[in-house]
Protein backbone atom coordinates (compact mmCIF):
# COMPACT_ATOMS: atom_id res chain seq x y z
CA UNK A 1 0.00 0.00 0.00
CA UNK A 2 2.97 2.02 0.91
CA UNK A 3 6.33 2.67 -0.38
CA UNK A 4 9.25 3.12 2.54
CA UNK A 5 9.44 6.76 2.31
CA UNK A 6 5.33 7.23 2.43
CA UNK A 7 5.31 4.60 5.65
CA UNK A 8 8.24 6.95 6.69
CA UNK A 9 6.60 10.08 6.59
CA UNK A 10 3.54 8.19 8.16
CA UNK A 11 5.23 7.60 10.76
CA UNK A 12 7.40 10.81 11.80
CA UNK A 13 3.60 12.47 11.49
CA UNK A 14 2.45 10.45 13.94
CA UNK A 15 5.20 10.97 16.20
CA UNK A 16 4.78 14.85 15.61
CA UNK A 17 1.72 14.25 17.12
CA UNK A 18 2.94 12.85 20.17
CA UNK A 19 5.69 10.34 21.49
CA UNK A 20 4.25 6.73 20.70
CA UNK A 21 4.95 2.95 21.32
CA UNK A 22 4.75 0.91 18.13
CA UNK A 23 1.67 -0.06 18.84
CA UNK A 24 0.49 3.25 18.55
CA UNK A 25 1.91 4.00 15.45
CA UNK A 26 0.49 0.83 13.89
CA UNK A 27 -2.65 1.58 15.17
CA UNK A 28 -2.88 5.79 14.33
CA UNK A 29 -1.46 4.55 10.69
CA UNK A 30 -4.34 2.04 10.48
CA UNK A 31 -6.95 4.36 11.47
CA UNK A 32 -5.85 7.44 9.28
CA UNK A 33 -6.25 4.51 6.18
CA UNK A 34 -9.52 3.80 7.32
CA UNK A 35 -9.29 0.57 9.07
CA UNK A 36 -8.40 -1.38 5.97
CA UNK A 37 -4.83 -1.53 6.19
CA UNK A 38 -2.59 -1.66 8.88
CA UNK A 39 1.31 -1.96 9.06
CA UNK A 40 2.96 -5.17 10.67
CA UNK A 41 5.04 -5.18 13.63
CA UNK A 42 8.02 -6.30 11.56
CA UNK A 43 7.73 -3.06 9.55
CA UNK A 44 6.79 -0.59 12.25
CA UNK A 45 10.04 -1.96 14.44
CA UNK A 46 12.47 -1.66 12.16
CA UNK A 47 11.47 1.69 10.68
CA UNK A 48 10.79 3.38 14.33
CA UNK A 49 14.75 1.92 15.04
CA UNK A 50 16.31 3.29 11.38
CA UNK A 51 14.08 6.74 12.09
CA UNK A 52 16.67 6.35 15.86
CA UNK A 53 19.48 6.36 13.71
CA UNK A 54 18.81 8.70 11.89
CA UNK A 55 18.35 10.99 14.55
CA UNK A 56 14.64 11.97 13.04
CA UNK A 57 13.20 9.74 16.42
CA UNK A 58 14.72 9.46 19.85
CA UNK A 59 13.26 6.43 22.35
CA UNK A 60 12.20 8.29 25.68
CA UNK A 61 12.43 5.91 28.99
CA UNK A 62 9.09 4.79 29.84
CA UNK A 63 7.66 2.54 32.39
CA UNK A 64 8.15 -1.46 31.67
CA UNK A 65 9.77 -2.43 28.77
CA UNK A 66 8.21 -0.66 26.07
CA UNK A 67 10.11 2.09 24.21
CA UNK A 68 8.30 5.30 23.39
CA UNK A 69 9.67 7.28 20.35
CA UNK A 70 9.71 10.63 20.07
CA UNK A 71 10.56 12.85 16.71
CA UNK A 72 13.39 15.02 17.40
CA UNK A 73 14.09 18.88 16.39
CA UNK A 74 15.67 17.35 12.80
CA UNK A 75 12.46 14.59 12.61
CA UNK A 76 10.37 17.62 12.39
CA UNK A 77 12.58 19.90 10.20
CA UNK A 78 12.47 16.59 8.16
CA UNK A 79 8.88 16.28 8.15
CA UNK A 80 8.72 19.98 7.42
CA UNK A 81 10.45 20.06 4.50
CA UNK A 82 8.36 16.67 2.78
CA UNK A 83 4.96 18.97 3.65
CA UNK A 84 4.36 18.61 0.16
CA UNK A 85 4.89 14.72 -0.09
CA UNK A 86 2.97 14.45 2.90
CA UNK A 87 0.02 16.17 1.35
CA UNK A 88 0.13 14.20 -1.39
CA UNK A 89 0.35 11.15 0.96
CA UNK A 90 -2.62 12.59 3.05
CA UNK A 91 -4.60 13.36 -0.05
CA UNK A 92 -4.44 9.14 -0.92
CA UNK A 93 -5.40 8.16 2.19
CA UNK A 94 -8.34 10.46 2.42
CA UNK A 95 -9.42 8.63 -1.14
CA UNK A 96 -8.58 5.18 0.42
CA UNK A 97 -11.00 6.26 3.59
CA UNK A 98 -13.72 6.98 1.31
CA UNK A 99 -13.80 4.13 -0.41
CA UNK A 100 -13.37 1.99 2.88
CA UNK A 101 -16.32 4.05 4.05
CA UNK A 102 -18.48 2.98 1.08
CA UNK A 103 -17.62 -0.58 1.78
CA UNK A 104 -19.02 -0.58 4.66
CA UNK A 105 -22.67 0.73 4.01
CA UNK A 106 -25.12 -1.59 6.14
CA UNK A 107 -27.31 -1.86 2.69
CA UNK A 108 -23.75 -3.04 1.03
CA UNK A 109 -22.85 -5.45 3.48
CA UNK A 110 -26.44 -6.63 3.79
CA UNK A 111 -26.97 -7.74 0.25
CA UNK A 112 -23.31 -8.71 0.23
CA UNK A 113 -23.83 -11.49 2.72
CA UNK A 114 -27.19 -12.00 1.59
CA UNK A 115 -25.59 -13.49 -2.24
CA UNK A 116 -22.89 -15.14 -0.48
CA UNK A 117 -25.71 -17.04 2.02
CA UNK A 118 -27.69 -17.60 -1.89
CA UNK A 119 -24.77 -19.07 -3.04
CA UNK A 120 -23.73 -21.13 0.40
CA UNK A 121 -27.56 -22.46 0.48
CA UNK A 122 -27.48 -23.53 -3.34
CA UNK A 123 -24.06 -25.23 -3.58
CA UNK A 124 -23.86 -26.71 -0.27
CA UNK A 125 -26.87 -29.00 -0.59
CA UNK A 126 -27.06 -32.79 -0.53
CA UNK A 127 -27.15 -32.55 -4.81
CA UNK A 128 -24.93 -30.37 -6.52
CA UNK A 129 -26.22 -28.22 -9.26
CA UNK A 130 -25.99 -28.99 -12.62
CA UNK A 131 -24.14 -27.26 -15.45
CA UNK A 132 -27.11 -25.32 -16.41
CA UNK A 133 -27.80 -23.84 -13.46
CA UNK A 134 -24.36 -23.45 -12.72
CA UNK A 135 -24.36 -21.59 -16.23
CA UNK A 136 -27.34 -19.35 -14.66
CA UNK A 137 -25.90 -18.54 -11.66
CA UNK A 138 -22.68 -17.42 -12.86
CA UNK A 139 -24.61 -15.17 -15.73
CA UNK A 140 -27.03 -13.66 -13.39
CA UNK A 141 -23.76 -12.50 -10.82
CA UNK A 142 -22.00 -11.07 -13.86
CA UNK A 143 -25.68 -9.12 -15.12
CA UNK A 144 -25.83 -7.86 -11.30
CA UNK A 145 -21.73 -7.20 -11.41
CA UNK A 146 -22.41 -4.92 -15.15
CA UNK A 147 -25.45 -3.13 -13.81
CA UNK A 148 -23.47 -2.19 -10.66
CA UNK A 149 -20.55 -1.27 -12.56
CA UNK A 150 -23.05 0.99 -15.09
CA UNK A 151 -24.10 3.20 -11.63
Amino acid sequence: MFDGGDLKLLVLQVLSRQPSHGYEVIKAIGEQVGGDYSPSPGTIYPLLTMLEDLGLAEAVATEGSRRQYALTEAGRAHLAEQAEALARIEARLAHTRDQARARRVPDIQRAMENLKTALRLRFDGDTPPDEATVRQIAEAIDRAAVEIGRL
